[in-house]
């Protein structure tokens, strides 16, 4: 069984992300739940990423890295959204990291380091018509690029919009695409026994 450090999204450690967190859990494996907001959890994605910015998203980022100083280093690393940052910098620098989990955001691999790290698989996830992850921020082809650039990487994309879809606690959620993202994740932990 994996040990995955969740890291959240920018509306904070919400009931979603931890009933998510959960699911793997039942699954066998050990889950750590880091909370960046230090207890803030936001009603909205713009309160949230506020929230950031006011912090500072290098503080927030700092947060993560500093959550995974205590563990071993063979971790999967999984974030959603904003919690991507932490979890992309410690699988791409991190030695002994088993893989990384991006979901719903990806940044370019040169944030990190000068190419993706051998013998660490990463899955992506998003909706191919989420505003910020296809077309605003520049994840979907930073998510291209990753997966062009190893055989480690697998990129997975769910009709709709949504951006936080797999978030059971908000509007967004997506029932069908998060019980296949989740179907996906737990495939993807599995094979790293």
């Amino acid at each position: 069984m994996a040990e995955v450090v969740l890291y959240h999204h920018a509306q904070g450690l919400t009931e979603g992300v931890l009933a998510f967190a959960e699911e793997l859990r039942r699954a066998g494996h050990t889950v750590h739940t880091p909370d960046l907001f230090e207890g803030q959890v936001f009603g909205t994605l713009d309160e949230g990423l506020d929230y950031a910015r006011q912090t500072g998203f290098g503080a927030v980022g700092a947060r993560g890295i500093a959550a995974a100083e205590a563990l071993g280093d063979a971790v999967v690393y999984a974030g959603f959204s904003l919690g991507v940052m932490p979890a992309q910098q410690l699988a791409q620098t991190r030695p002994g990291a088993r893989g990384a989990l991006l979901y719903y955001s990806c940044v370019p691999v040169s944030e990190f380091g000068e190419a993706w790290p051998a013998g660490v698989p990463v899955q992506i996830h998003g909706m191919d018509g989420d505003p910020f992850f296809v077309e605003e921020d520049g994840d979907l082809d930073a998510a291209r690029a990753l997966v062009a650039s190893t055989d480690q990487a697998e990129l997975f994309l769910y009709p709709g919009k949504e951006h936080l879809f797999a978030d059971s606690s908000l509007p967004s959620y997506d029932e069908a695409a998060a019980t296949l993202l989740t179907t996906r994740t737990l495939e993807f932990l599995a094979r790293l026994d």
